[in-house]
């Protein structure tokens, strides 16, 4: 059994509410979901470690990709989010960065917003995605994402959709794949470039202008806005000791801790 960081502030109760509301409101569950959340964090130290969003290699990342929380919620209350990359320039990309720097914006706003939604319903722009992009997937660590977003991530996913898909993404597809449980792969929708299709699932009024949503909501205006909160939140990012826990003080049985496998068997007290 492991405890969680003991070093507190008033922005961790945003988190608390977080594994609540993931849970239904069970204290066990809760506590199961805590666990699995620090135990994940603390076993991929190259995602989660090492979190200054001021060193070079992240700023580059912040540079040619957008993470984008967008403000306006859908009719089922739930949170839309986009990630595009916006260049081709594959020398531009470095996978292991990009998933750090996807979960550093994550983790700013499970911190920060006090509105919780009912749901997230991820975009994921492939326009600029390129075979040559596949080349520079690390597996072991997709392998940690993929464990980490399905099984230790607060957060209740209703849909992903996979927008501007390329003619390759069955290619793309093969390697995520192992490492995708059923009850998510149903959540996956793709759409054509040059389709709206997505309009059937969320609304003009919750998009950006870029993707033909409201005039006055702007990707760039955005991701300066996102910027400055993740800078807000520099010391706290950086700060490990509030998003990992020391393995070595783990009691009890220690087999299911490894990332081989799945983590649903883990508890606390």
């Amino acid at each position: 059994m492991l405890s969680p960081p003991s070093n507190k502030s008033a922005t961790d109760d945003n988190l608390l509410k977080r594994f609540l509301q993931c849970s239904k409101n069970s204290i066990e569950q809760s506590k199961s979901l805590i666990e699995l959340f620090y135990t994940v964090r603390s076993q991929a130290p190259e995602i989660f470690a090492n979190r200054d969003p001021k060193q070079p290699e992240l700023q580059m990342i912040f540079e040619n990709i957008d993470f984008l929380p967008l403000p306006t919620l859908t009719e089922d209350n739930c949170k839309v989010f986009i990630y595009r990359i916006l260049t081709n320039d594959v020398d531009k990309y470095d996978f292991v960065n990009g998933v750090k720097a996807f979960f550093i914006f994550a983790d700013v706003r499970m911190v920060s917003e006090d509105q919780i939604p009912e749901g997230e319903i991820p975009i994921f722009d492939m326009k600029n995605f390129t075979l040559r992009h596949l080349t520079k997937i690390v597996l072991p660590v997709l392998k940690k994402y993929m464990i980490y977003t399905q099984e230790a991530h607060p957060i209740r996913l209703r849909a992903i959709h996979l927008l501007n898909t390329p003619p390759f993404l069955d290619k793309c597809m093969a390697f995520v794949r192992p490492f995708l449980n059923s009850e998510v792969a149903e959540m996956l929708h793709s759409h054509l470039p040059d389709s709206d299709t997505l309009y059937q699932f969320v609304p003009r009024r919750c998009l950006p202008a870029e993707y033909g949503g409201e005039p006055d909501l702007t990707c760039e205006g955005l991701k300066r806005e996102w910027m400055d909160k993740v800078m807000k939140f520099r010391e706290y990012l950086m700060d490990e000791s509030r998003w990992t826990v020391d393995e070595s003080r783990r009691t009890g049985d220690k087999r299911h801790t490894g990332m081989e496998g799945s983590f649903r068997t883990l508890s606390i007290d």
